[in-house]
């Protein structure tokens, strides 16, 4: 593999691990409360491990922070949300990355990318390491999620049984995204048989499949793909 191709892997993991949250709430009335959740990581045959983690930081807000650390490189991504008439929607959100020892130093460019999410305004604007047409804004709807909330939503939506489609606002732009029930399946949560849920999203020729079991605020796993290969692989170790 090149060093632009790993480069390309590395820089896009924070993003794919952040899908790895994919959701935050009780099963009996979808309140949020504080935890952190381990997992392990294996991308492109490279180990590493996550942690998320979700606080209360006063007047209905929260702060959801996932932050992985492997091989020399740090990726981390949090995301600052209020609950509002019945809606999670965010206020502002940091994503960053960089290598800090060994051959991640060189292959992990240093980046950091600022999101602000005003509602008074009803736009969304990026700055940091972002090229000029990402900047913004983009004119914010009821709804609208950023990558965080839209998995956090995730969760909770399969056990509703409601429809899995959301407009992510993130990087400059808004898209929609649908995802779509697979079926059940029973799979090993540390050391443990667990019936789950599998849901699927396919772009193209990227897949991505988590498994959601029924009372873990979290999923027990989540697989990303291109091309039919496995690309990352993301396993809950322990919730707290």
């Amino acid at each position: 593999m090149s060093i632009q191709s790993r480069t390309q892997t590395l820089s896009m993991t924070h993003r794919l691990l952040a899908m790895a949250a994919l959701g935050l709430a009780s099963t009996a009335c979808w309140a949020l409360e504080p935890f952190s959740a381990d997992y392990r990581a294996n991308y492109m045959g490279m180990q590493g491990d996550g942690r998320m983690t979700l606080a209360a930081v006063g007047e209905g807000r929260w702060k959801y922070s996932l932050d992985v650390t492997g091989m020399g490189a740090r990726l981390s991504q949090s995301t600052t949300f209020e609950e509002n008439g019945g809606q999670w929607r965010p206020l502002s959100s940091t994503d960053s990355q960089g290598g800090e020892t060994g051959l991640a130093a060189m292959l992990v460019k240093k980046r950091n990318i600022e999101a602000s999410y005003d509602w008074s305004k009803g736009e969304a604007r990026w700055s940091g390491d972002v090229d000029a047409d990402e900047t913004g804004p983009v004119k914010l709807r009821p709804g609208d999620m950023d990558g965080m909330l839209m998995n956090l939503a995730l969760v909770r939506d399969v056990a509703a049984g409601k429809p899995l489609e959301y407009r992510l606002v993130e990087d400059g732009r808004a898209k929609p995204q649908k995802f779509r029930i697979d079926g059940k399946e029973t799979i090993d949560v540390a050391g443990r048989s667990q019936e789950a849920t599998r849901v699927i999203r396919e772009d193209g020729s990227r897949k991505i499949t988590a498994w959601i079991v029924e009372g873990m605020p979290v999923p027990a796993r989540i697989l990303q793909q291109r091309n039919g290969s496995d690309h990352i692989d993301l396993q809950l170790q322990a919730i707290r």
